[in-house]
């Protein structure tokens, strides 16, 4: 991962488990969702794993939480 941003993403993952613990699904169901394993998921959204998104998969995740994909990219504010 690229250290500079190491911190946004953690942040990233935060704000992604949040807005799918608000839609009631688990990390498995968002993986199904989107196509992905929930294995990744869990690395995305665990603050101490270094895992980065693409923006297709990030696109793909908002599109399943029904969540504008901006709202991920509010750092300055609290979820």
């Amino acid at each position: 991962m690229d250290r500079p941003y190491q911190d946004k993403f953690r942040e990233l993952g935060l704000k992604i488990a949040y807005y799918r613990k608000l839609r009631g699904m688990t990390q498995e169901q968002l993986a199904e969702a989107i196509g992905m394993s929930s294995v990744f998921i869990s690395h995305v959204e665990a603050p101490a794993v270094d895992r980065t998104v693409s923006l297709g998969t990030l696109f793909a995740i908002a599109e399943a939480l029904d969540v504008p994909v901006y709202k991920f990219f509010l750092f300055d504010e609290d979820i």
